[in-house]
């Protein structure tokens, strides 16, 4: 059987100054298997003029899709968010007739300037991390998509280069593993909920004035 395809998408917008990112993207280049295709999303589009066909056909290519980024004000960087607004297209991705991600699985590995004790309730964000994955763990819901347990590099400015390392030995280990090498398993098959069209614009947004 052929082993499923996996989709990263690498969102940052100072690659060249990021320790984690750069670690992470060269750890899955090194990998050297056609059946990973990491995408650098700043690389591809520095005027934010995002190839909509081009992101949606590698999308239905892959069964994976990891979401590379750094935590960027409690969410994911500008033109990620861009990516979800202009690619995960009602009729497309979500809503009546759109099941092209359905039953894939959703992975992200972010890293955070924070400690773990300061993604906690008592902790100086005062919330725990999931809480600010809400979003993407949403997301994944209304596409059909798997959110499988995201993979969190705490104090990233921090960290040695040994406990990168292993950070990034991890990473690509679940890769390699991918779909049977998640410690925690897959959470049950995702359900999307039903969405009344007459809910949402056929066109865009900023055609409906909304």
């Amino acid at each position: 059987m052929t082993p499923p395809k996996i989709l990263i998408l690498l969102a940052h917008p100072e690659l060249a100054h990021s320790r984690v990112a750069s670690t992470l993207q060269a750890a899955a280049k090194n990998l050297q298997t056609p059946r990973i295709e990491c995408r650098d999303l700043y690389r591809l589009y520095p005027d934010y003029n995002i190839d909509v066909a081009a992101e949606q056909a590698a999308l239905s290519e892959a069964q994976l899709l990891v979401w590379l980024h750094p935590l960027h004000w409690y969410g994911m960087p500008a033109l990620l968010k861009l990516w979800v607004d202009e690619v995960l297209q009602f009729g497309w991705a979500y809503g009546p007739g759109g099941r092209a991600l359905q039953d894939k699985d959703l992975w992200v590995v972010c890293s955070s300037g924070g400690s773990a004790q300061d993604y906690r309730p008592e902790g100086h964000h005062q919330h725990a991390l999931e809480d600010f994955l809400l979003p993407q763990a949403q997301t994944a819901r209304l596409c059909g998509m798997r959110f499988l347990p995201p993979l969190v590099l705490h104090g990233a400015h921090r960290v040695d280069d040994a406990q990168l390392h292993q950070h990034g030995l991890r990473f690509t280990q679940a890769l390699l593993n991918y779909p049977h090498g998640n410690s925690e398993g897959h959470i049950p098959a995702c359900v999307p909920p039903p969405i009344d069209p007459d809910e949402r614009p056929q066109s865009s947004s900023m055609e409906q004035g909304q």
